[in-house]
Order: structure tokens, then sequence, then C-alpha cells
């Protein structure tokens, strides 16, 4: 009688447990289907992970933006096969219907909304900071200390929401130090160049001298010329540098009194390179520095166009700077509000000199 109670306990309970696989099996397999479904979103849809949210808070977030069909069995899963764990912050785009597992694989692999900042070529340090600290993408705040004039690549950077501008500025100063390091090697023999940063020196005036990329190279041969011969640089960006130690714009035209100023920077009144660079040079301006092209000539003036005429000779240049004056004459003519006069003029012995 016993041994028949004991036998029917048994087969009572393997029942149980036969049950409880059955029901377990059965959770698990409606888990994963629901993992794989396509979720509710009828449109694409921006969520913002913050920085420190956790995986409560997380959910919390996708699902008030309607991405969860079942938030219970999203936060189940999710424990249940660790995928909680490396969650990252940043703005996503959750594509329309997207399934849980499809959410959970753009937040482990941190595939974040991507921004752009472009920084222009020719900015001191002083204007890159006010353009970083002025993005609203960007977060935290910018070093106390100024990096080195023309330590920063100019470029387009691509960043998430929320990245620290101390990052960018990371960023920008790796990527000049690998430029300079990558084209250095490459450079034409014999300049009249000791390192990497007078490199660095003379591409900055360039890039301020010049907007237009073709010309880089031709006016690099033409301060390649002048350096070679003892000439001064006598270039205006320098002027306007010293002058305002690389925080704007001068906000007026330079005057003769200006380019007789005493400062490392003048190069009316040093000879060779100043001190440092003036600017943030791109990469092509640095490549024209490397690379100049071959050429006699040893002045150039803005010739109306947007770029510049080139003379071997003063004579030829002081010709280059009428034409360029009853250019300006004719512009005055037509302009409904008067135009300021640029600097690029008439030198006893150099590039340009004021009116």
């Amino acid at each position: 009688m016993a041994e028949g109670r004991r036998r029917s306990f048994l087969a009572v309970l393997l029942i149980v447990v036969m049950l409880m696989l059955v029901g377990s099996f059965g959770v698990w397999r409606y888990l994963l289907a629901v993992m794989e479904r396509p979720g509710p979103l009828e449109t694409e849809t921006v969520v913002m992970i913050p920085r420190g949210s956790g995986f409560s808070g997380i959910t919390a977030i996708l699902e008030s933006a309607g991405a969860l069909e079942d938030p219970i069995a999203f936060r189940v899963m999710s424990r249940l096969t660790g995928r909680d764990r490396n969650l990252k912050a940043g703005e996503y785009e959750i594509e329309t219907h997207a399934s849980p597992n499809a959410i959970l694989d753009a937040l482990e692999s941190g595939d974040a909304i991507l921004h752009r900042i472009t920084v222009p070529e020719g900015l001191t340090v002083y204007e890159v900071f006010e353009i970083l600290e002025k993005s609203r993408i960007l977060s935290g705040e910018l070093p106390d200390v100024l990096p080195a004039e023309g330590s920063l690549l100019p470029e387009t950077y691509l960043v998430a929401r929320d990245e620290r501008r101390s990052a960018v500025i990371e960023r920008m100063s790796s990527a000049m130090t690998k430029t300079l390091d990558e084209l250095w090697p490459n450079r034409a023999p014999d300049l009249p160049l000791e390192t990497k940063q007078e490199a660095l020196v003379l591409a900055s005036i360039i890039e301020k001298e010049t907007s237009l990329d073709d010309e880089y190279p031709i006016v690099a041969g033409v301060f390649y010329n002048r350096l070679r011969r003892g000439m001064r640089l006598q270039t205006d960006p320098t002027v306007i540098y010293a002058l305002t130690n690389g925080e704007g714009s001068l906000g007026r035209p330079l005057t003769r009194a200006d380019l007789q100023v005493e400062h490392d920077y003048n190069t009316y009144v040093v000879s060779g390179l100043p001190p440092g660079p003036i600017a943030n040079p791109g990469r092509e301006a640095i490549g024209a520095v490397l690379n100049p092209v071959e050429t006699n000539y040893l002045y150039f003036v803005a010739d109306g166009s947007g770029g510049h005429a080139f003379a071997r000779s003063l004579d030829a240049h002081n010709r280059n700077v009428r034409n360029w004056r009853r250019v300006l004459a004719e512009e005055q003519s037509r302009a409904p509000i008067p135009i300021l006069r640029p600097q690029l003029e008439v030198a006893p012995a150099g590039v340009s000199a004021p009116p």
C-alpha cells in the first residue's frame, strides 16, 4: 500500500515538473518572439540616452517614446541575456517598427547620430574656441588654457550629441600632429625650413593671404623667394595678429603706423618667419608649403576676381596695384554702401602695404 502511494506521488511530481518545464519553455518561446517581433513605432523616432541613465532609465525612455510593445519582456530578456550591461549613451534614431533586439543592437554598438561641426581654415585658436563654445551639440567646458596657436587642424568633425568640448579639442590637436607627421617626410628638397613648426608658421600665413587652394603653392613660392633673398615677408596678416593677439578681426584698415609697430609677429619690422603660427592652417596649405611651385615671383596683389596677380619685379607689381585700384574704384561707384579698401598695395620692398 505504501509502495503504491509512493509511486503515485512520484508520478504526480513528474507531471508537475513536466508541466513546469513545458510552461517555462512556452514562456521562453514567447519572450524570444517578443524580442524579434516588429515594434510599435509608426515613424522613425529619435531618442536621447543621457550618460548615467542606467538600464531602468533607458527602458523608461524607450517606453516613453513608444518603441516597446512589452517593456516587461524587454527588461526580462535583456537581463537574462546580459545585454543590459553594455548599452551606450547617445542620440539614436529608432527605425520604424524596430524590434527590441534591433534596438539593443543599436545601443550596444553605440551607433548614435553624428552631427557635423565645421571649423574653417585660417581661424585662430581663440576663434575656434568660440565656435565650439557656441555649439549646442557639445557639452562640458573648454580647457582653461588655450592650446598653442596653429595646433588645431581645421576640418569638419563628426560628433555625437553631448560629446565633450575638451575631447573635440584633443581630436583636433591629434589630427594636426598626424597631418604634419604624414606630410613632412615627403617635403621638397632644399626648402629653407628646419622644423615642422616652421612649416606650420608659413602655412598659417599663406592660409590668411589667400582662400584659393590653387594659389597656395604659388604664394608659398613667393615667400620662399623672399626668404632666400633676405627680404622681409611684409605680409599684413602678421601685423593684424600682432595688434589683435589672435582674438578676432582688427575691425579697421591697417595704417602705416601699424606697420611700424615693434612686435615679434610684425613681418614689416622683423626678418624671417614670426615666432609662431598666426592661425590654424588646413592640410592643403601645409602641403603647399612643403611642396611649393618653383617661381620667380616676389610680389602679389588682389586682382579683383577673388585671386591675386603675381609679379617678378616691383614695377610689374605697381602696375598690378594700379589695376586693382581701378577695380576698387569701379566697385565703390556701384556700391550703395562704401567698401573698405584692401591692404595689398604697393610696398617699397614687400608684398603688401596700406593705402
